[in-house]
């Protein structure tokens, strides 16, 4: 059984905890943390979920994602994610999530990192993915057209692939004085 935090609409944590699957009540909200893995050919890795996995059955998806258990910190929630769905051990000590997402029940944090992993070496979790393969922006989004990756806003996969470019929600400003 696993059980998720409750947050206030401050992110502050409450206290209070539900078990996974049970309706988020009104008012409070849950963390769920992905990870877009980069190469240096500015392509994210990508996977195809499962088709007996609930929810989004067979589509592709951003390089990892899940929710934060009970305890968790996002950090530990995206490293641990990492390890479950690729079998890949990863350090974000170091790493701030790019951005946070809010959405209708909760907070997606999302992490931003470049590493040029062999694919064939990765231990895909057999329980949620199926398959991995580097993508491109336009492929991605061709893929939405197509109706077989997530159907995230255009622009979120857009601006993921500009942060991990410029590493920095700021377009080279000069400093100021």
């Amino acid at each position: 059984m696993e059980f998720w935090d409750l947050y206030d609409k401050n992110r502050e944590l409450t206290g209070k905890t539900i078990i996974r699957g049970d309706q988020i009540p009104e008012g409070f909200y849950h963390l769920v943390v992905h990870v877009c893995i980069f190469n240096t050919k500015n392509q994210m890795l990508i996977q195809q979920r499962q088709p007996f996995k609930k929810g989004w059955s067979n589509m592709w998806d951003l390089s990892v994602g899940g929710s934060a258990q009970a305890g968790d910190t996002s950090r530990r929630a995206a490293e641990r994610e990492v390890y479950e769905e690729l079998g890949l051990k990863i350090d974000l000590s170091q790493v701030r999530p790019a951005i946070t997402v809010p959405f209708r029940v909760g907070y997606d944090d999302i992490y931003i990192v470049e590493d040029d992993i062999d694919i064939d070496a990765l231990k895909l979790q057999y329980e949620e993915v199926q398959g991995v393969k580097w993508a491109t922006e336009d492929e991605i989004l061709k893929m939405m057209d197509q109706e077989v990756f997530i159907p995230y806003h255009k622009s979120l996969i857009s601006l993921l692939f500009g942060l991990r470019q410029t590493k920095d929600a700021h377009s080279n400003l000069k400093k100021q004085k």
